[in-house]
């Protein structure tokens, strides 16, 4: 019971971003049940995970397209609640360390709001080159808890697909950048991505908040030496602003500035990397940045950027390489929350043709646009929900790693000391432990009574969680 009265302390803050209590109470109990659930078999399996009466299923349907849940203060809310309560976040020369990546999210649905199709570069043979679903990007911050870094998600959004006026020319760049705005962040932060976010709408938006950008850049990249102070007269004509044109790619070649470091990589020990870093001018932003090259034993080459120039080398290429997390984190999203499991879809939407590719909406009347953001809005209430469920198991594997293997009750091969249970293994001890928390709570939790009141005393999830 200690476990669920920790996980509803993480929650209850979250009141301010519904308008009613009842509101307040129906999405504590989606986010319950995404945090306990089983399957992934949409709204449905919120109902059978709870053992709830079945009229439950039209409440919770309608909790996410409900008017008195605002998408905006909740995200506003679960930022706040991870800034000022969640242990253990990184932070490297006084900034935090946020993370950014997209996922593309598999959907089939013909009446599915801004599906569309969509390219997926990938090494793994388990990933179809072409899909038809959503695209959405997402940040998280990191925070670490006893030998383990989690990224803490913090908000995602669909990107793509919807084109509501075709004067609207903003590329997934500048979505990113107004998505990390959206936070309304006032720590300054680095912002780690991979290649395709080494770009100058990222650099700008960030610099002008005054936060940096850690990332990788492709190899086939060139830089200019800065350009020495004249001499002398000056010349006619303007300035030089760029000096001697570099490929990148042959700083690898400069074995001379190489330097033999131990890896400060995630998860290496006793490994020695090569290393060097140069700072240049890049043309695409027009600023001086700085390059590091790393040489690995095992994984190869690999050249990073970043635009704090007051950042060691090293530090560069330890922050770097947490940039994973956020991968791992899309895998518990998918695959044990199912933050991105949603299958609402809109019955007077024209239905989608095989392989299209953006939803022109600017020649549909004001209602037919209106209904289609409200449906995007659906996605992105449960993809909201889901994420912060997935970050308060986050936050509880960190603060009570303790608690939640007692509550565990099962078994798996390799419990490593040292290490934060995963996310699955907290929403195990949470299920186990559901129904002494409905059973022998204090009365001051109001989600208990509430949850009590609907339980189906005919079926076999409610008979459990009310003995």
């Amino acid at each position: 019971m200690g476990l669920w009265i920790e996980w509803w302390r993480w929650v209850e803050p979250l009141r301010p971003a519904c308008s009613r209590k009842r509101t307040f109470l129906w999405m504590v109990a989606v986010m319950a049940a995404m945090s306990v659930r089983g399957d992934l078999a949409g709204v449905t399996s919120f109902v059978r995970a709870l053992g709830l009466r079945s009229s439950c299923y039209e409440r919770m349907l309608g909790l996410f397209h409900s008017n008195a849940l605002s998408l905006e203060a909740l995200t506003k809310q679960w930022v706040a609640l991870v800034f000022t309560r969640a242990p253990g976040l990184l932070r490297i020369k006084g900034r935090f360390v946020l993370v950014g990546d997209g996922i593309k999210v598999g959907k089939s649905g013909r009446k599915m709001p801004a599906v569309k199709r969509l390219h997926q570069e990938s090494e793994s043979n388990t990933k179809p080159e072409f899909i038809m679903g959503h695209s959405i990007q997402a940040v998280s911050v990191l925070a670490k808890g006893l030998s383990s870094v989690f990224a803490i998600p913090l908000s995602a959004r669909i990107h793509e697909g919807v084109v509501f006026n075709n004067n609207d020319k903003r590329t997934l760049l500048d979505k990113m950048v107004l998505l990390l705005n959206s936070l309304c962040m006032e720590a300054p932060y680095y912002f780690v991505a991979d290649a395709y976010y080494a770009a100058a709408k990222i650099i700008h938006g960030l610099l002008a908040a005054g936060n940096h950008l850690i990332t990788r850049v492709r190899k086939n990249a060139v830089a200019f030496e800065p350009v020495a102070e004249a001499q002398g007269v000056r010349k006619r004509g303007r300035p030089r602003k760029y000096g001697k044109k570099i490929k990148l790619i042959d700083l690898f070649e400069r074995t001379q500035d190489m330097k033999e470091v131990k890896s400060p990589v995630y998860g290496e020990k006793g490994v020695m990397i090569q290393m060097a870093s140069y700072d240049l001018l890049w043309r695409n932003v027009g600023l001086l940045v700085r390059f590091v090259i790393v040489i690995h034993p095992t994984r190869g080459r690999i050249l990073l950027m970043c635009t704090d120039l007051d950042l060691s080398a090293i530090e560069i290429l330890r922050i770097y390489s947490l940039r994973f997390k956020i991968e791992v984190s899309f895998k518990q999203a998918l695959h044990v929350v199912g933050a991105y499991s949603y299958h609402f879809w809109m019955a007077r939407m024209d239905p989608l043709k095989r392989n299209s590719g953006d939803q022109h909406l600017h020649r549909k009347d004001q209602d037919y646009r209106d209904r289609i953001r409200r449906k995007i809005n659906a996605y992105h209430l449960h993809m909201q929900l889901g994420i912060i469920s997935q970050g308060v198991l986050q936050c509880l594997s960190i603060s009570v790693p303790e608690l939640v293997w007692s509550s565990f009750g099962s078994w798996i091969r390799t419990i490593r000391p040292g290490l934060c249970p995963s996310e699955n293994v907290t929403s195990i001890a949470l299920r186990n432990t559901l129904p002494s928390f409905l059973g022998e709570s204090p009365p001051d939790v109001e989600i208990v009574s509430f949850l009590r009141d609907r339980l189906d005393l005919n079926r076999t999830e409610g008979t459990r969680l009310a003995a």
